[in-house]
């Protein structure tokens, strides 16, 4: 499938261009690919329209990459599940057991990996 055409949900995508959310929308935007930022409060990520929640998607998705803490993440834990993206990326400090469990047990395949490593090594 052409970059263009993948769908990357960044979960905790900050508009703080220090944030590495923020350099990973950068950067899967530079490659082609369509993202799809989730941030409850903020309304655009770097131009990009953001939903809210994982539950406002409504297209399938490649890969949900996760920057918010654990406690955060295993908040989300059935949402992330009923979302089935093709993968997730627990990025640095984002890792969490028990969602990984629930991954595990779905079929959802993980990694434990730096999206922005990933991208610029095109391991992506």
């Amino acid at each position: 499938m052409e970059a263009g055409k993948r769908s990357v949900v960044v979960l905790g995508a900050s508009a703080k261009r220090e944030r590495h959310s923020n350099k990973a929308v950068r950067l899967l935007k530079s490659e082609g690919f369509r993202i799809i930022p989730v941030h409850p409060a903020l309304e655009t990520v770097e131009g990009i329209p953001v939903t809210a929640s994982l539950g406002g998607i409504r297209e399938p998705v490649d890969t949900l990459t996760v920057y918010v803490g654990p406690e955060h993440a295993l908040e989300m834990s059935d949402a992330i599940v009923a979302l089935r993206p093709g993968r997730v990326i627990f990025n640095p400090g984002t890792e969490t057991p028990a969602l990984q469990e629930k991954l595990a047990a779905a079929g959802i395949p993980y990694l434990e990996a730096c999206t922005l490593l990933l991208l610029s090594t095109g391991q992506f």
